[in-house]
């Protein structure tokens, strides 16, 4: 482990851990909704759903980082 490394407690790691898997699943939620789009005939009610779904993973994303990275009042 380097020097410049923070020591990140289990918590920390598992919190990176669930960041990552999350934003993979943001990832392939963004190709599905651009392959869906470029159908010739595409399904509009799929493809709301599949925006609502990646919005709410967002949000899970910003919530789990800001418990990673909490504000510093100064």
């Amino acid at each position: 482990m380097n020097d410049d490394t923070p020591f990140l407690t289990e918590e920390e790691l598992a919190l990176h851990a669930q960041v990552k898997v999350l934003r993979q699943e943001h990832a392939d939620l963004d190709a599905s909704i651009d392959a869906l789009a470029h159908m010739p005939i595409p399904d509009q009610l799929l493809i709301a759903r599949l925006k609502r779904k990646k919005l709410l993973l967002r949000d899970e994303i910003v919530k789990l980082e800001s418990r990673i990275l909490p504000d510093i009042i100064a």
